[in-house]
């Protein structure tokens, strides 16, 4: 039987067949995807092949994996070396960033953007809580958001308090398979209950000590939020290492620098510190934004993203 992988506890996985029967799943022996070291071989959004083991119980065996048209892969971290697929099989990303309360460094943003770049999945930014900015805030967000959309990124600007731009973050969903994901407490699950009450997901306040959210979401789910609109709601990422992705074609995951890549006098530019680099003179007068060059360098340097 084909089905898709709706959920995953790290053993079980909740299976959705042809006929949107849901059947609870184990993995057949060792399980393994050549060339990929994961610590989940399985992730939501894998189309799989399975096996009825007991119809009562309502249970299978998944003995293969169709072929995965992209995922967004980070560093796991419970195994080095190993990474864990956040989800699979992707129409686009959500990356749901908050200024405040709490607040989503640049850094986090870009390796996000960096690993659905690398699968060429489209991504769009929503900045959450708006109604918690100040004036300046408000400015600063404007600009962020203008720096992205320039580089093909657009945003969205929600509020689940107010309900400013829920019908906006509404439609983006439509009619597409959606990664969420953000940090803890940047208020995924309170903006998928605006438009989906049923699902009634948990929320929790955030901590005023450390001004961090918590976990709320323990494993990534898939929900049908309408017909043919599904979202995957992802455990809040503390941090995103990067995995899978070579120091010689990082710069290729940066549209503003893929641009200008045959521009450069060496082909193989790191864009560090050679001479006649165009990344670097673009840096220079302002057409790369250093932000977005800095967080360049610390992808280069493997640096821990949270700074």
């Amino acid at each position: 039987m084909k089905g898709l992988v709706m959920r995953s506890t790290g053993s079980w996985y909740e299976v959705l067949d042809e006929n949107k029967h849901t059947w609870k799943c184990r993995l057949r022996g060792k399980f393994k995807i050549k060339g990929l070291k994961t610590s989940n071989p399985i992730a939501v959004g894998d189309r799989v092949l399975f096996d009825i083991e007991d119809e009562k119980e309502n249970t299978g065996i998944i003995h293969d994996i169709t072929q995965r048209e992209n995922y967004i892969i980070r560093k796991s971290v419970h195994k080095t070396a190993h990474g864990h697929i956040l989800a699979a099989n992707l129409d686009q990303a959500i990356i749901i960033i908050t200024l405040n309360f709490p607040r989503t460094s640049l850094g986090f943003l870009d390796r996000f953007l960096v690993s659905a770049e690398s699968f060429r999945i489209p991504t769009i930014i929503v900045f959450n809580k708006i109604d918690l900015l100040s004036e300046d805030d408000k400015e600063h967000m404007i600009d962020l958001a203008t720096m992205y959309h320039e580089i093909g990124y657009p945003s969205v600007f929600t509020s689940a308090t107010t309900g400013k731009g829920i019908q906006q973050f509404e439609d983006i969903l439509k009619d597409k398979i959606s990664l969420i994901s953000g940090h803890s407490g940047v208020g995924k699950s309170s903006l998928v209950n605006k438009i989906a009450p049923d699902l009634n997901l948990k929320t929790l306040e955030i901590s005023t000590f450390a001004n961090k959210g918590v976990h709320t979401t323990t494993f990534s789910t898939m929900f049908e939020i309408s017909e043919n609109s599904y979202i995957i709601d992802t455990p809040g990422i503390k941090e995103l290492g990067l995995i899978d992705i070579e120091k010689a074609e990082l710069s290729h995951f940066f549209p503003e620098m893929r641009e200008l890549l045959n521009k450069c006098k060496y082909h193989n530019c790191k864009h560090i510190s050679e001479p006649q680099c165009a990344v670097l003179q673009a840096v220079k007068e302002g057409e790369i934004q250093a932000s977005r060059y800095s967080s360049y360098l610390s992808m280069m340097d493997d640096d821990d993203n949270r700074r």
